[in-house]
């Protein structure tokens, strides 16, 4: 079966231009806004869309997902509220969509339900952040990577060795996350120097696509990014406007407006 992640790729590949992936967080300020936000964020020229299960405790990211993870529980928001708003943005939309979760939420949920009711939805991949490739493949805390047609991205890290790239790369699917530098989600002042040499080191390892997240903030260091990345993810940058403007009317029109600078840089 063909995914619509692979489809993407392949597109960009043949348009050769990059891919412009944010983030926000599903049910952030709710579910029925979030559709809203992913449908602008679409229009304004996002390629794939990594969509947020909000947890408690998310090790992974900075301040600004950590708020509005929590923004997203206090408004009731719920795994299978997820479903209905991937559902939701389904019935006008088939851009590719990755759920960016912590496993507890997905083993909680149970590994196998999960995977057939988040394909059910029009879920495309997944992005397990504290899921290492041994405990998955088959292990039943995830479901298995080979359940149905739900690409598990992995993710690579700037301190991870050769011989560990190798063997994360061998279950890869989709493409790879390269974590652009060492720490949690957030924006920074600047891209890591060390960016192009750690994307030509993947590039020799895989022929998956490289997409490059955490830190990218501004149209500026998209357009950088892109020059060696595959696809390039923005997250507190949008999730941040998403907090100051809430679910007030201008939140679209703001949201958009970025979104278009980033997408315009990214391309």
């Amino acid at each position: 079966m063909h995914n619509r992640i692979d489809d993407c790729f392949a597109r960009l590949f043949s348009e050769r231009r990059k891919g412009f992936i944010p983030y926000i967080c599903a049910g952030d300020p709710t579910l029925k806004r979030t559709v809203d936000v992913a449908f602008a964020l679409e229009k304004s020229g996002a390629d794939l869309l990594e969509l947020g299960l909000p947890f408690s405790d998310p090790l992974a990211d900075g301040i600004v997902n950590q708020l509005a993870a929590q923004r997203a529980l206090s408004a009731g928001t719920t795994v299978r509220g997820v479903f209905d708003c991937v559902r939701e943005i389904r019935r006008q939309s088939q851009i590719p969509i990755v759920l960016y979760s912590y496993l507890n939420p997905i083993f909680q949920f149970g590994g196998d339900k999960f995977h057939r009711e988040a394909e059910d939805a029009g879920v495309d991949g997944l992005l397990i952040l504290d899921l290492p490739p041994e405990e998955d493949g088959g292990k039943a805390a995830a479901g298995g990577i080979a359940t149905g047609n739900v690409l598990h991205i992995r993710l690579v890290a700037p301190t991870t060795p050769v011989d560990r790239i190798k063997a994360i790369t061998e279950s890869a699917q989709g493409f790879l996350y390269y974590v652009s530098r060492e720490g949690v989600t957030g924006a920074r002042d600047s891209i890591a120097r060390s960016l192009p040499e750690k994307v030509a080191e993947l590039r020799k390892i895989s022929d998956l696509p490289v997409a490059v997240g955490f830190g990218i903030s501004n149209p500026e260091q998209a357009r950088e990014v892109a020059r060696h990345a595959d696809a390039v993810v923005v997250g507190s940058a949008i999730v941040d406007l998403i907090a100051k403007h809430g679910d007030r009317p201008e939140l679209i029109e703001k949201v958009s407006a970025f979104a278009r600078d980033l997408a315009k840089a990214t391309h």
